[in-house]
């Protein structure tokens, strides 16, 4: 069983984002003008994928992987993709009932929002209304912390920031993606600290995965690290050829893999 905690089905619209040049250029410029739906689905499975939490994209220019286009994904293949839901945080009263609507009606089981495309901390106003909601829905919220591939400022993703928002939400479970590097060690000190922080692997392949993160997996976080890949930049059939690296027993593999995302998004499996 694994569960990929991060992938996205590209649009064109996604793909042609000029911000994502950095990423075109470290993979050699291979990344397609467009991605066929079936080829995601077969990346999936050829890496032995059960689930794959499939996410929304929305930025100030609008939306770049809208939920409909999420949902339709989800509704062909329900057995292998499960909904992660996105909003325009301009308008919080039309994202919380966006929020409703995908998660209570369509089984989505989160919501991510990539701070740096607002140019904001989740610890601005803005975000407060939808994390909220979060709680009252018992879904997870997920966000990208560290190191912003892309060009745009990193300055948004400093865990120091999730630290705020564990805070004032301490019933909120707080999903933080892309591992925290070069702020990785507070990115663990604040999973450690707290009970509703989590991180996920995604964009990175265990070998370079920083040492006090395995270390972090092996000892008192073996609960609070979920496997993620950041499919089409990283397929997972690219990280888990890497997975003997990291030395890890039977039961901390399996937790890694797939328990604890199931037990953060209550996926049934």
């Amino acid at each position: 069983m694994i569960i990929d905690s991060w992938i996205q089905h590209p649009t064109k619209r996604l793909i042609a984002e000029p911000c994502f040049d950095s990423l075109r250029r470290w993979m050699g410029g291979t990344i397609p003008d467009s991605i066929p739906l079936k080829v995601t689905v077969r990346a999936m499975q050829s890496a032995g994928i059960n689930k794959a939490l499939t996410c929304a994209w929305y930025a100030p220019s609008g939306d770049l992987i809208s939920n409909e286009e999420v949902l339709e994904a989800v509704t062909r293949y329900p057995d292998l993709f499960v909904g992660i839901a996105s909003v325009d945080i301009r308008n919080p009263m039309e994202g919380i009932r966006t929020v409703r609507k995908y998660v209570t009606e369509h089984g989505f089981k989160g919501l991510r929002i990539l701070q740096w495309l607002w140019d904001l901390p989740c610890t601005h106003a803005l975000y407060y209304p939808l994390l909220a909601t979060c709680v009252e829905l018992d879904v997870p919220v997920c966000f990208q912390v560290g190191l912003t591939g892309p060009l745009r400022t990193s300055e948004t993703g400093r865990p120091t920031y999730i630290e705020r928002i564990a805070l004032d939400f301490p019933d909120l479970k707080i999903v933080c993606g892309h591992i925290g590097y070069p702020w990785h060690t507070e990115m663990i000190a604040y999973a450690t600290k707290f009970p509703n922080i989590y991180i996920d692997t995604s964009a990175y392949k265990p070998r370079r995965y920083p040492a006090e993160l395995v270390d972090y997996m092996k000892a008192h976080g073996k609960r609070k690290v979920l496997f993620g890949s950041n499919y089409p930049m990283l397929t997972p059939d690219m990280c888990l050829k890497e997975l003997d690296l990291l030395g890890l027993d039977d039961e901390t593999k399996e937790l890694f893999l797939w328990k604890n995302a199931a037990e953060v998004y209550r996926l049934s499996v």
